[in-house]
């Protein structure tokens, strides 16, 4: 993947992420972009109460639709 197309999906997977953010942690929890791989999937790491939340992969899915809502490029989210 160009390094220059590799950045602007960085940057909108950042953006959704930020847009995101407030809800987890009104909960006590965050979300940390870890990496995008070649094929279009995002690793990332819940933090704080979400790291250890019964309904952690619920909030996992809910990332994963509002990323692909906004990115429909992207084919998962994967937790790390």
């Amino acid at each position: 993947m160009n390094a220059n197309i590799k950045i602007d999906y960085k940057n909108r997977i950042e953006g959704v992420l930020n847009s995101i953010r407030p809800y987890l942690k009104a909960d006590g929890g965050d979300i940390q972009f870890i990496e995008l791989t070649d094929n279009l999937n995002v690793k990332v790491k819940l933090t704080g109460s979400c790291r250890t939340c019964m309904i952690r992969m619920q909030t996992l899915m809910g990332v994963e639709q509002a990323l692909q809502y906004a990115i429909p490029e992207i084919k998962s989210v994967i937790d790390v």
